[in-house]
């Protein structure tokens, strides 16, 4: 092989490894590619035998069936998962029941489920999309690029995520808590699923300001079809949309703003989201909600 043709191999090679990259794939599992979104084959179960004391292999022999459960349809998805939100009482309640619900596919090609980060009693929620790579392996939102230049954008209105004081503090979460493959958009059908989950989480956590990252919690949260330049730059009033969970104590005021991730690839708007932030700082001085 000539010299030349060793130079091609190396240049697309490199663009390969790269196109992975940029796709999500940052780790090899085997040697390989494994499907995990095919449901399971399933076999049939032989009936248990009743004994007057517990069966310890037959207890964990079900409860391994029940973690390779099989993947249900959008519609019992949506069903399951309002009655899951409901139920929880407690945050650990609601990550609790996440973490078992077997109604989204990407739970089957995440490493970890990421539910929060931050202090639960604070005034400000930020809700994002859905968890990258980097939250994906450390199971914490915005933690990554987008999220170290989110923790600087809201610094400078003097929130921190690490803040005791209600007042100072910042709680964050993702609507989807597992990341899509590839860091692809979820599709509508995962939001209408996960949809009874953050609503509950909301509710659990009783923000006074919700801050609603990116296009596309925005429209899920919000419940619309305009976009996020339409909507940003001005307040909206947050109501709860899944039926089966109970009205909100309180008004809950929403403010849309540009994602960190689309700040690093358009740097010239961050003005856009400090105009935003200013907004921000005079609705806390408002309601009182400083220090």
């Amino acid at each position: 092989m000539t010299s030349n043709s060793l130079n091609i191999k190396k240049c697309v090679e490199k663009d390969v490894l790269e196109w992975f990259l940029d796709n999500g794939v940052d780790e090899v599992l085997a040697h390989n590619p494994v499907n995990k979104t095919l449901v399971p084959e399933q076999k049939p179960v032989a009936p248990l035998q009743v004994t007057a004391q517990p069966n310890t292999s037959v207890q964990t022999r079900l409860l391994e069936e029940a973690s390779d459960k099989p993947l249900i349809g959008t519609t019992q998805a949506i069903i399951e998962a309002c009655a899951l939100a409901k139920q929880a009482k407690t945050l650990t309640d609601l990550q609790n029941a996440i973490a078992t619900f077997n109604g989204l596919a990407v739970k089957k090609t995440a490493m970890n489920m990421v539910f929060c980060d931050g202090n639960p009693k604070a005034d400000i929620m930020v809700i994002g999309e859905a968890p990258g790579a980097d939250e994906d392996r450390m199971g914490k939102p915005f933690v990554g690029a987008s999220g170290q230049l989110l923790d600087k954008i809201l610094k400078s209105i003097g929130l921190t995520r690490a803040a005791e004081d209600p007042h100072n503090a910042t709680y964050i979460s993702n609507i989807l808590n597992w990341r899509p493959p590839g860091n692809r958009t979820p599709t509508p059908d995962e939001m209408k699923i996960a949809l009874p989950f953050i609503e509950r989480h909301i509710q659990l956590v009783q923000p006074k300001i919700l801050v609603l990252v990116g296009n596309t919690p925005m429209k899920t949260i919000l419940n619309t079809k305009e976009g996020i330049k339409k909507m940003r730059g001005r307040w909206h009033s947050y109501q709860t949309i899944t039926p089966d969970l109970d009205p909100l104590e309180h008004e809950i005021l929403a403010l849309p703003t540009f994602h960190p991730a689309f700040l690093l690839r358009n740097p010239y708007e961050k003005k856009t989201v400090w105009q935003d932030m200013v907004m921000l700082q005079k609705k806390r001085e408002e309601l009182g909600i400083t220090s």
